[in-house]
């Protein structure tokens, strides 16, 4: 557990603004605050310079400390239920479990002034309820037959006016030769549960987290027959038409939402908590509908999760009101005390813009990758990370923060959505995420700063904004700027956020795309709650797991997930080329085309006389070289413009090198090795007299900050950084 870490409740702040801090400190010890602005955040001694500048503020010194508990799994929870079920009741739900044999979870759990009623799975794997009664004695009822993982029930519990307890579970498709279906009795305490209670569901006060999808729970009142609640369940249910209903959530309403909202009369609607999966197939889902915008009553299900993260609520720690003469930059929270340290990043935007330069820091990208647990990363980082001075805590220790969009579930689902409210320890300045023999293997924050560190050491003014400021201000954030810099590995991108960006091009901008693999998914924020970040790994491309069938749709927006090229907005229309190759994080050098010579892009080879086939990037702090780990490369099919011009090319043939999964339709190779495997350096004008220049590698800021970019590709990227910021027209 981390001794001392915290969150901040947004990615960006203008001056004079309010950003609060949520700190957890062990044993309640105090620490130390400072605030630091990073023009290098690479701790590596033998790198270009970690570089902070201090920033005073009225909070320096020592804060109280306060623990404050990390609590994963996702839930709903209706505070008040009016309704009285001393005569009988009955509770039903359709489950499809995913880790049925993992001990106790929870379906629905209802407790009153001094009783409580849990339904759910028992320790055996069969449907179960348990009734407590004042006295604090529990009787239980469980069904033999195990559920099996992955497959539909109808589950239905009750108990009569007499005290007989009854519980069954019958499989939406039974399996030859195996009994999962089944139902059990017994005699329990009478009923005395007149008045109000809360109802969770999907969890219990003790926890039991149900993993796995659940739909339509409802609550009956009476002494209804097993097998009449059963077909009440299986059928749509209109609003207060059947007798003896209580409560029953309607997953399928209200899909972008964080509310479950109860058809019954008792209309006790619960807030979900945690951030399960929505837009969900159910059990009434044909296969004939993949939009659940178009069939909303087929995705009635909630996907809930035992380590599911969304907000920890933690309480405020501090707040920071920014003082007016901050500029715009990389920021931290610098937290220290005898057990251990964290620097909660931050980015300070401009009240107004600047500058004509401006840095588009892909905050959506850092937040999809945040809490990337790699099993044994810090133990094998530990040795190095003390050496260096820098931070030493890594996701895989610290589990209790949720996960990333890169892991799984525990139940062996895709993670989908992902928070800032919450400690991610491996998006950090003063920190590396991979042992690179070559160089840092340094990562998001770090590596962009090495964008700051190259505009800085030219001298060269510019503003600092995030994607969730693009996100939400569209092409108004981008339009008083003539340069737009796009970071190291903008991957994640919304629909209004690729449209921004289309209009500041159209418009005559200029953009200088630094990094590789970027504008290649899709990722949408929840209206509701802004803090949460959803994909949908859908149809192809590289991913570590795949959406189920039918739930390529997102829940937040209703569009279709995914990759923006099968979207239909592909990387190369943007920017002119695409990701087309993967490998290890080595870094290999480019090499000059003919086209360094066309006039065009005559202004990059000023203090430079570049020959075709001369190479540069040989060294770099990302891999030791400016081509590799993850690559761009053109593609007319694709979009490349007509127009686009390649200057230098890195071709990278290493046997760790593949192609990506959507360029392959068959077991050959899609092209020649080097037409995929390379990080092409293109231009190409637009038509309002705008720009783009793209580097297509991953690697390319580690080596632009080499000898304080008094190299052939540090001069070449100014070249053009300079002719940018000029007003002149392109085309």
């Amino acid at each position: 557990m981390h001794p001392l870490t915290g969150y901040g409740d947004s990615w960006s702040v203008k001056p004079g603004g309010r950003i609060g801090f949520m700190v957890s400190s062990v044993d309640d010890t105090d620490f130390e605050l400072r605030f630091v602005r990073h023009i290098c955040a690479d701790p590596n001694p033998n790198g270009p310079g970690y570089h902070e500048i201090a920033m005073p503020s009225p909070f320096d010194g020592l804060q109280v400390g306060r623990f404050q508990q990390a609590r994963p799994g996702s839930f709903a929870h209706a505070p008040a239920v009016e309704a009285d079920i001393s005569g009988g009741f009955s509770i039903a739900a359709t489950v499809w479990p995913t880790t049925p044999g993992k001990g106790r979870q929870t379906f629905l759990c209802l407790t009153g002034a001094d009783w409580s009623l849990w339904f759910g799975i028992g320790s055996s794997g069969g449907a179960c309820l348990e009734v407590t009664g004042a006295d604090g004695q529990g009787t239980s009822v469980e069904v033999t037959a195990a559920m099996l993982a992955r497959r539909w029930y109808d589950v239905a519990a009750g108990q009569d006016g007499k005290g007989r307890l009854w519980v069954r579970q019958v499989a939406r498709r039974p399996v030859a030769l195996l009994v999962d279906s089944g139902k059990a009795s017994g005699v329990g305490p009478e009923p005395d549960c007149i008045g109000g209670f809360s109802v969770l569901l999907a969890a219990a006060p003790a926890g039991e987290y149900f993993n796995g999808k659940l739909e339509r729970p409802s609550i009956w009142g009476g002494d209804a027959e097993d097998g009449d609640i059963l077909t009440h369940q299986r059928q749509a249910v209109a609003e207060g038409t059947v007798p003896g209903l209580m409560a029953l959530w309607d997953f399928s309403l209200g899909m972008a939402s964080n509310v479950a909202f109860d058809i019954g009369p008792a209309a006790a609607n619960a807030t979900l908590v945690h951030a399960p999966g929505r837009a969900m197939t159910g059990a009434s889902w044909t296969g004939a509908v993949h939009d659940w915008v178009s069939a909303p009553e087929q995705y009635g299900a909630i996907h809930f999760h035992d380590d599911d993260v969304g907000d920890l609520a933690w309480d405020e720690s501090f707040a920071l009101q920014v003082p007016t003469d901050w500029p715009s930059g990389f920021y931290a929270a610098h937290i220290r005390n005898g057990a251990g340290e964290d620097m909660i990043p931050f980015f300070v935007r401009p009240l107004q813009p600047t500058s004509d330069v401006v840095l588009l820091v892909p905050t959506y990208t850092y937040q999809v990758y945040g809490c990337h647990v790699r099993p044994g990363r810090a133990q094998a980082i530990h040795e190095q990370a003390l050496a260096w001075g820098a931070l030493t805590e890594t996701p895989d220790i610290n589990r209790q923060f949720g996960l990333s969009s890169y892991n799984n579930h525990s139940d062996g689902s895709g993670v989908a959505i992902t928070s800032f409210r919450r400690p991610m320890l491996d998006t950090r300045p003063k920190q590396f995420v991979m042992l690179d023999p070559n160089a840092s293997g340094t990562s998001r924050i770090c590596s962009d700063s090495y964008i700051v560190q190259w505009l800085t050491s030219i001298g060269v003014a510019h503003d600092v904004v995030t994607d969730h400021d693009l996100h939400a201000e569209g092409e108004a954030l981008l339009a008083p700027y003539r340069v737009v810099i796009a970071a190291q590995h903008p991957e994640y991108l919304s629909d209004r956020m690729m449209q921004a960006l289309e209009t500041y091009l159209e418009g005559g901008g200029r953009m200088m795309y630094l990094g590789g693999n970027g504008f290649y998914w899709r990722a949408e924020p929840s209206a509701a709650e802004p803090h949460l970040l959803e994909i949908r790994r859908a149809e192809n491309g590289i991913r570590v797991w795949a959406t189920e069938p039918g739930e390529n749709y997102q829940a937040f927006g209703g569009g279709l997930g995914g990759l923006w090229r099968r979207v239909g907005r592909p990387s190369h229309r943007l920017v002119g080329s695409g990701f087309s190759a993967q490998g290890r994080q080595l870094g290999f050098p480019y090499r000059f085309t003919d086209g360094i010579h066309d006039p065009r892009v005559a202004f990059m080879c000023e203090g430079l006389q570049p020959t075709p086939g001369e190479s540069f990037g040989e060294t770099g702090f990302m891999g030791g070289g400016a081509a590799g780990f993850e690559l761009d490369s053109v593609d007319p099919a694709h979009g490349t413009p007509p127009n686009t011009l390649v200057v230098a090319k890195g071709i990278v043939i290493h046997p760790d090198y593949y192609p990506v999964n959507e360029d392959r339709l068959a077991t050959a190779l899609p092209k020649k090795t080097e037409d995929w495997s390379c990080a092409d350096i293109l231009f190409f004008e637009t038509p309002a007299g705008g720009a783009v220049f793209s580097v297509g590698s991953m690697t390319y800021v580690g080596s632009l900050v080499v000898d304080g970019s008094n190299t052939t590709l540090g001069k070449l990227t100014t070249n053009v950084l300079r002719r940018f910021i000029d007003a002149a027209p392109f085309a």
